[in-house]
């Protein structure tokens, strides 16, 4: 079992910046991936960002690149989302996710994850 427990969110004005933190516990090892998804209300979850334990390459979202930098502390099993230059429309809760080895495109969907965090609420004013 690996346990996720997200933290950091709130509520910002539009232009402003958040970091989400996700701490990882329990069996990590053998887990290849984290990812940050969203989920805005009436919306499906979506992908946001995802970084590789062993050598840190970053993936991103169209909608966050160069807004959003995903980065880990492998020390501390933990992962973050610096988030910058915030928009209304990142409004949503985020989920932290860990994925075992697998193909790459699984990644930039929910199914390709096994465990997931409880969420944090982000919310933007405009």
């Amino acid at each position: 079992q690996v346990q996720l427990v997200e933290s950091g969110g709130g509520l910002v004005q539009a232009g402003g910046s958040l970091r989400l933190s996700c701490a990882a516990s329990g069996r990590t090892f053998g887990y290849a991936v984290m990812g940050w998804f969203r989920q805005a209300p009436g919306k499906d979850r979506s992908f946001v960002a995802r970084i590789n334990w062993s050598d840190s390459r970053t993936y991103y979202a169209d909608s966050v690149k160069g807004r959003f930098t995903i980065s880990s502390d492998n020390a501390k099993n933990t992962v973050y989302l610096q988030m910058n230059s915030l928009k209304a429309e990142d409004t949503a809760v985020y989920y932290c996710a860990a994925a075992p080895p697998k193909h790459s495109d699984a990644y930039y969907f929910q199914g390709g994850y096994d465990y997931w965090g409880q969420g944090t609420q982000v919310t933007v004013s405009s």
